[in-house]
């Protein structure tokens, strides 16, 4: 039996398993996931060993470069001591290093890639030079860099929680934060409604893929 029609079948079988969910969880549909789980994990495993641990852990050890991987050995020899109940307080040391690490790694991301860039993004929309041979065009970015502006200053409002607090009264924003509330308010909904049609959107074509995949397999079997 050729290899593309063994596979084609797995892929059938493993499909028609993940849909049975639709009748309710049942004992296919958590075969299926117990195979998906296992095998991002043997692969998963298998490029830690051979991407991470062979290449920049044993490898320079039997070379000698014995000072190259201390400092990774012995962290490495202390997050496995995190099995150990008894030993478990060693394995603080690489976690908080490894916490520290992927923090660090996150807010530079999220300030030089994201904040830094949205920012210049919106600064460039102000740039009128570029649109100065069309009114037209002119007119439709001064109004589009002024939508921006206004969605930004509302939504950075609306996470204002200062309040104001006078004896007898509840905590309160000032009226006119309040107000630019409100508009970020919307405005996020307007995102997050957004955000949810893509995630939508993306769950229906891979609806579509997998049913087109349901229905060239059974003609590939049976022809």
């Amino acid at each position: 039996m050729p290899s593309d029609l063994i596979w084609t079948i797995v892929g059938f079988v493993l499909t028609l398993m993940i849909f049975s969910y639709l009748f309710g969880d049942n004992i296919l549909f958590r075969i299926a996931t117990y195979i998906f789980v296992g095998v991002s994990a043997g692969y998963v495993a298998t490029m830690l060993v051979y991407e991470v641990i062979l290449p920049r852990l044993v490898w320079p050890a039997m070379t000698g470069s014995i000072l190259q991987v201390l400092v990774p050995m012995i962290l490495s020899i202390l997050l496995v001591a995190k099995l150990f109940p008894r030993l478990s307080s060693l394995g603080n040391i690489p976690m908080g290093y490894v916490v520290g690490v992927a923090a660090a790694v996150v807010i530079g991301g999220a300030v030089l890639g994201t904040l830094f860039g949205q920012g210049q993004a919106s600064i460039n929309m102000f740039d009128l030079h570029a649109a100065a041979a069309s009114p037209q065009r002119l007119l439709v970015q001064l109004l589009g860099a002024a939508f921006i502006l206004v969605g930004t200053l509302c939504t950075l409002a609306y996470f204002n929680f200062g309040a104001v607090s006078r004896p007898n009264q509840p905590p309160h924003r000032a009226p006119m934060v309040e107000l630019l509330a409100r508009i970020g308010q919307i405005f996020i909904a307007i995102t997050l409604g957004a955000l949810f049609a893509g995630i939508f959107a993306a769950s229906i074509t891979a609806l579509i893929e997998r049913l087109d995949f349901i229905k060239t397999a059974i003609l590939h079997l049976i022809s």
